[in-house]
């Protein structure tokens, strides 16, 4: 076998935002069944770390096209951290203040990751869940004159989605089987994106949704409340904290609902945070592919699925962010930060620069 070589891309970038988008789709070799052909979309690529990156760019871009924001305008978005760090790279690329409203139950290097990006980040109780950021960014646009990127109701979100990441999934999979499509959701902006075009142009892909059990909010069948302006107002009865951050809020936003009332997903599967965990932990360990709980999930529902899937099926599952913004919480449980028995065992077996001595 010779050396890998490498060429370039053959071109030169003007801003980091250029690089956004045209991630990579990727085999699974070791850890999917060998009957089918699993894939995942790996949205780490993203200058950013994560899928949010192309809706904030898109909301930037578009609102200052259409005048919406005005030259040094504040921005101001609710996050869970995605979407946050995604609008801080933005507006640092882009001269724009932002502030961001975050609940205090979200990993500490996610708002560490803001910060260093320049955002100033407004911390809400946890006990108010993602209702009380949510309310808290609309308030400080109001009360300031801000800019609300509004990532849960506008347009701008699943348009990018649907110009992106839909055409690169046609282009990676062109004269190919595709039998499955998997997913979970935040804003909803990557399934109602996507759906529009695969169900126009390979409509024989299935499109698989998925959401925690234990907070499965759309197979609830109750529709939280929202006012003139699609904003939601109130939090949604059946949710309950969950370990897979930056998937569900508590309430379904008005971008995701266009999916439930188009009929964009064949199945909505609920998924337990456990085995979003374990999953993760697999891809990192037996892959090499390191994504955050939401990936392990989206791949959870995907082995679940591949048990009854039909010999030679294709899946393409989404892998939202890496798991670096992960480090503080139960993802990584029992990843000792100092050396562990079997390590001082390897470390005692030569003598050399051995812990301890003096």
């Amino acid at each position: 076998m010779s050396i890998r070589k490498t060429k370039g891309r053959g071109t030169r970038y003007d801003s980091i935002l250029d690089t956004v988008g045209d991630t990579p789709c990727i085999r699974l070799n070791r850890i999917a069944p060998k009957h089918v052909e699993v894939y995942v979309k790996f949205e780490a690529f993203n200058p950013a770390g994560s899928v949010k990156d192309r809706l904030a760019l898109n909301i930037i871009e578009a609102a200052e096209r259409d005048g919406r924001l005005a030259p040094g305008q504040t921005v101001v978005e609710a996050t869970s951290g995605n979407t946050g760090i995604g609008l801080a790279m933005v507006c640092a690329a882009k001269g724009y203040p932002l502030v961001l409203t975050m609940a205090e139950s979200f990993s500490i290097e996610r708002r560490k990751l803001m910060r260093f990006l320049g955002a100033k980040v407004v911390l809400t109780p946890k006990e108010l869940k993602g209702f009380g950021m949510y309310s808290k960014a609309k308030e400080l646009a109001e009360e300031n004159g801000w800019f609300l990127a509004s990532q849960f109701e506008t347009a701008d979100n699943a348009d990018i989605h649907e110009a992106t990441t839909a055409r690169e999934i046609l282009g990676d999979f062109a004269g190919e089987r595709l039998d499955y499509w998997v997913t979970g959701y935040g804003t909803g902006g990557t399934v109602s994106g996507v759906a529009r075009v695969l169900r126009q142009e390979r409509p024989e892909t299935r499109i698989i949704l998925s959401e925690p059990a234990n907070a499965a909010i759309v197979g609830s069948g109750y529709v939280n409340t929202r006012n003139g302006a699609h904003q939601t107002t109130e939090s949604h009865p059946n949710f309950e904290p969950h370990p897979i951050q930056g998937w569900t809020p508590d309430f379904i936003p008005w971008v995701l609902q266009e999916a439930i009332d188009e009929g964009y997903y064949d199945a909505l599967i609920p998924v337990e945070g456990p085995d979003g965990i374990a999953w993760s932990r697999r891809l990192a360990r037996e892959e090499g592919i390191f994504t955050g709980i939401s990936g392990g999930a989206t791949v959870a529902v995907a082995m679940q699925l591949a048990e009854t899937a039909p010999d030679g099926s294709v899946m393409l599952v989404m892998l939202p962010d890496t798991g670096e913004r992960y480090l503080s919480t139960p993802l990584f449980e029992g990843v000792e930060e100092v050396m562990t028995e079997e390590e001082q065992a390897i470390s005692m077996s030569t003598p050399s620069a051995q812990m301890g001595e003096g």
